[in-house]
């Protein structure tokens, strides 16, 4: 039975850099398969998917601890997707791991896909939650991480929110509850892409100092490039390794659409449209930014 166990740590700069290799090869074929998936539909949360590709390809080519042909493993480390709408990433790293096979993508967001355009845990192998209602994430993820911590069960729990997230009340309720009951098993990934719906985060509803207001909750913090694969490794072995409870939380700052230059130049970013003509364009440019 396949299974991917958590590398020893700490890595020597050798192992790092192979290691990071890796990563970033897997970072190429998330963003390629997010551009599959969205060529489908035409459409999609495109922007958000590049940007999280380097964070995916961290956790499910290197950090996470799973058995691809048994998503439901008990042992398994639990990566939630809180905002759903990310789901052409998370898709695509589930093929990444070998959790689902590469050619569904293509069935992204058709009839009768498990594959739906808004993560849901009872459609998709490896989707721990249906995400999307944001706010919801921290809570979910509260109650596995203690779940877990009261069977012995020695595994992470992951949660993916985004910046715009953090204007819900019920993430920094999650987020008290957390210290309270000392999950030192939960690391919240924050995606600071400085982007929703509406806007910038910063100017509809500004959460900075984000990392500052974590502490004040009682997490342990590092804020990195989210885009720098190696300054992500250190990040989540740091935060992993640290030796009181305070739950964890990594900030990575993010450029939506990254890896693909005009894609990441376009005003509006939040549901993108990219024309016929344009896939190709993409793909190019996704190509010449990763070699």
């Amino acid at each position: 039975m396949t299974e991917r166990t958590t590398l020893a740590r700490p890595a020597t700069d050798d192992d790092l850099d192979t290691r990071v290799q890796h990563i970033k090869e897997a970072a190429f074929r998330i963003r390629r398969n997010a551009l599959v998936q969205a060529e489908v539909q035409g459409q999609g949360y495109i922007g958000q998917a590049l940007d999280v590709a380097d964070v995916l390809a961290v956790l499910y080519a290197d950090q996470l601890n799973l058995r691809p042909d048994d998503p439901e493993w008990e042992g398994r480390d639990r990566c939630l997707l809180s905002i759903g709408h990310y789901a052409l990433a998370l898709y695509a790293a589930l093929a990444e791991a070998g959790v689902i096979p590469e050619a569904e993508l293509q069935t992204y967001a058709c009839d009768d896909s498990r594959l739906p355009m808004s993560a849901m845990a009872s459609y998709t192998p490896g989707v721990e939650i249906s995400g999307g209602s944001l706010g919801h994430g921290l809570t979910i993820a509260n109650g596995i991480a203690l779940g877990l911590k009261r069977k012995g069960n020695p595994a992470t729990v992951y949660n993916i929110l985004s910046d715009g997230e953090l204007g819900e009340g019920s993430t920094w309720e999650a987020a008290a509850v957390a210290a309270h009951h000392g999950l030192d098993n939960l690391i919240a990934v924050v995606d600071f892409n400085d982007q929703q719906a509406d806007g910038k985060s910063t100017s509809v509803l500004s959460m900075e100092p984000v990392g500052a207001k974590f502490e004040a909750f009682g997490w342990a913090v590092r804020r990195v490039d989210g885009h720098d694969l190696a300054g992500l490794v250190r990040a989540f072995e740091e935060l992993r390794a640290l030796p009181d409870d305070r739950p964890r939380c990594l900030i990575a700052d993010t450029t939506l659409g990254k890896g693909v230059p005009f894609l990441e130049a376009r005003e509006k970013l939040h549901f993108m449209q990219v024309a016929a003509d344009e896939w190709a364009k993409a793909h190019d440019q996704l190509k010449e930014t990763s070699a």
